[in-house]
């Protein structure tokens, strides 16, 4: 997916928690054909032992994952109630019933869906994850922890660094800002790489006026080719608490250059730092 950024005020930006969530749900929507149950997972299920029911609830889903990259939830939802119709055991199908539920506003039905994928796999660390960012979102801070807990002792988990980012802006929703901190970090020695996960990290360390190590991690986002309107305000008002005018002016000429008509670059012209 392309970076997708959100501006950071000193208060929690509720636009950021969207970001966010783009970067996640999807990654949460992986298709297994072996069976919901780890119990009776001994063997890995192949294509030519599949079971009839689960081969046509997988076909359902993945037009499901289709329709709802597209934005299209409700034929999304259609699809994967047909793909429940076929196979009844299927967390996978489940889970995205969640995902569908989120985006549709409906908690209730969302957190449901969720606890149906986490009964038929305890260990699906991609269910626990998308409950525990419900969980967040309905302000349940100390249930969504356990989630996110839960998520990250699976030993096989290969997005730790998602889990760990999204803990980080729950912390943040919360109020703490040292364990948000800390989380991000943590996701940050996995994937240094990820533009999302520096700009939140740098955003966090601008709410706690930590602004040495907040202009770290905001230039390492600017350098790189995500960088857009949103970072690179960050970085300039980073870059003028430190005083440095030459990268402050350097970041603003690459605002008003590449972003002219952005509310950042008009805020910079205007002086309005605080904005």
């Amino acid at each position: 997916m392309a970076a997708a950024f959100s501006g950071v005020r000193d208060g929690w930006h509720p636009a950021l928690l969207l970001a966010i969530l783009a970067f996640i749900t999807l990654a949460g929507c992986a298709l297994r054909s072996g069976s919901s149950d780890p119990a009776v997972s001994a063997d890995m299920i192949t294509a030519s032992d599949e079971p009839a029911g689960r081969k046509r609830a997988r076909i359902r889903l993945e037009l499901a994952i289709g329709y709802f990259q597209q934005g299209q939830a409700t034929i999304a939802l259609d699809e994967i109630k047909q793909a429940i119709t076929a196979d009844p055991t299927f967390a996978d199908a489940y889970n995205l019933r969640g995902l569908v539920y989120m985006r549709l506003d409906e908690p209730a039905l969302a957190e449901d869906s969720f606890r149906r994928a986490i009964a038929l796999n305890p260990r699906d660390a991609n269910s626990l994850h998308n409950y525990g960012w419900l969980l967040c979102q309905e302000s349940r801070y100390g249930d969504a922890a356990h989630q996110f807990t839960q998520a990250l002792a699976v030993p096989a988990y290969a997005d730790r660094a998602k889990t760990l980012m999204t803990q980080g802006a729950c912390d943040v929703r919360a109020g703490r800002l040292d364990d948000a901190e800390r989380s991000l970090r943590q996701a940050y020695e996995l994937d240094a790489g990820n533009p999302l996960i520096g700009f939140n990290l740098a955003a966090v360390l601008v709410q706690r006026k930590d602004w040495a190590h907040a202009q770290f991690y905001a230039r390492r986002v600017n350098n790189g080719p995500s960088a857009n309107a949103e970072t690179l305000w960050l970085g300039i008002r980073i870059e003028r608490q430190l005083d440095d005018r030459e990268a402050m002016g350097q970041l603003g000429g690459q605002l008003q250059r590449r972003f002219p008509q952005s509310r950042e670059a008009i805020a910079y012209e205007r002086g309005n730092f605080n904005d």
